[in-house]
């Protein structure tokens, strides 16, 4: 009988007020079990770290994909959050009979697509991809930490935190910013 390969779908950056959406798709491979798989946002960032690289070692097919802010902007966050797991589940190097996402609402695939709420705590495949999304999401925010420093991105990763809201009222906004989120708009608003 043929393996039905079932791959699990998380994103991370939904709530930011900066940068793109990240999103991974990973089957896990029996043979190769990994120990430690939680929602990524329970885990320390070294473990994440750490599952990351054995994750892609270990699964049997893996893929991880974004929508820019632009996107973001122009359809919503909701929309730009499925859009980034279509492109990560088409991205697989095996394609799955199935796929499980962590949530509410699943991309338009062409296999059986089923959302698991709080399925990141639950399936260890949509735990792998939660992984998979936030340190890849983390590490690009990084990069940009490089090019905007006085937004402080290594530390809150674009999240709204007061460090960052203060560095918005001191700079204005950057091209990383979602000018389509409230706290953006109103500092776009206020400067017009």
């Amino acid at each position: 009988m043929k393996r039905l390969w079932i791959a699990g779908v998380d994103e991370a950056g939904r709530g930011p007020l900066a940068g793109p959406v990240y999103a991974a798709a990973v089957i896990l491979d029996p043979a190769k079990p990994i120990s430690g798989l939680a929602d990524s946002k329970k885990l320390s960032a070294q473990r994440r770290d750490a599952l990351f690289e054995l994750i892609q070692l270990r699964a049997a097919s893996w893929a991880i994909a974004s929508a820019s802010v632009e996107e973001i902007d122009t359809i919503n966050i909701l929309q730009a959050s499925l859009l980034a797991m279509r492109r990560a589940v088409e991205s697989l190097a095996m394609q799955p009979g199935k796929i499980i996402v962590d949530g509410l609402h699943c991309p338009k695939v062409t296999m059986h697509a089923r959302a698991i709420v709080k399925g990141d705590a639950t399936d260890p495949a949509i735990s792998a991809a939660s992984i998979l999304a936030k340190v890849a999401r983390d590490r690009e925010m990084l990069r940009w930490h490089v090019e905007f420093p006085h937004y402080g991105f290594d530390a809150h990763k674009g999240y709204g935190t007061a460090l960052h809201m203060a560095a918005l009222q001191a700079h204005g906004v950057s091209p990383l910013h979602r000018r389509s989120y409230a706290p953006v708009q109103k500092l776009i608003f206020k400067k017009n």
